[in-house]
């Protein structure tokens, strides 16, 4: 399964658009505009497992920063302070890595 199995490629291509440029990324608006927020908690569960690339059942930080590659192999890494604040909204128990349940969380608030 691929995110494009899940969500539509013309809308994963204008959220990617929207943060082309460093330091341009807001979580809230990618997810709106990719399609996540509309996804069911098992659907944003599932986009999950896509993204937690070494399949730990957690995405830390350094896997983090690649978040935008996941979606379009082409696409820049998120910067230093994207990383950072992308892992402070949805790390709520505050040990360094999101899980299922906080992603899920954070792309339906």
């Amino acid at each position: 399964m691929s995110l494009t199995d899940m969500l539509s490629a013309s809308d994963i291509a204008a959220a990617l658009r929207e943060c082309q440029a460093p330091d341009t990324f807001n979580y809230k608006k990618f997810f709106q505009t990719c399609g996540l927020t509309k996804k069911t908690a098992s659907q944003v569960k599932d986009a999950f497992r896509i993204l937690d690339d070494d399949q730990s059942g957690f995405i830390e930080e350094e896997e983090l920063k690649f978040f935008l590659q996941r979606f379009d192999p082409s696409c820049r890494e998120l910067t230093a302070s994207e990383t950072r604040e992308f892992m402070a909204a949805a790390d709520h128990d505050r040990d360094g890595k999101i899980g299922a349940e906080e992603f899920q969380e954070m792309v339906h608030s």
